[in-house]
């Protein structure tokens, strides 16, 4: 018999709500069968279980949930994992690209912190002298 699980073991091992569960199912990253009176319990699949742990990781690693689709969506196929692969370090080169450039504004910003201090300090040691 297939491992399957509900929403709320899904929300319960992953820390997520069940509202953002559904959001991800709503988004196309999951797609569990309904069973039960009017397909009201959903049922979510090993598969479901993986995609939802690659779409966390995906977020972790700073991509859109229409990135993470994209690309997990490209590891269900049967085709080659030479494209996969090289779209995945394109999406990834970007978003180092946005980090790195987003690590330099903060530093200069720091520093300019750091140079205000130093400033205010060396004004209040006058003032602390001048008494």
């Amino acid at each position: 018999m297939t491992q399957t699980y509900s929403i709320s073991d899904l929300a319960k091992e992953f820390d997520l709500t069940t509202r953002a569960i559904r959001f991800y199912e709503d988004m196309g990253l999951l797609q569990p069968e309904r069973e039960g009176a009017g397909g009201r319990n959903r049922v979510y699949t090993a598969r479901d279980r993986t995609r939802l742990k690659l779409t966390l990781r995906a977020k972790r690693l700073g991509l859109s949930l229409g990135e993470a689709r994209e690309i997990i969506d490209m590891y269900d196929s049967p085709r080659d994992t030479g494209p996969q692969l090289k779209k995945f370090l394109l999406v990834l080169a970007g978003h180092r690209k946005q980090i790195e450039e987003q690590l330099a504004d903060l530093q200069a910003n720091l520093d300019e912190v750091k140079a205000h201090e130093k400033e205010a300090r060396a004004l209040l040691a006058k003032v602390e002298k001048a008494k």
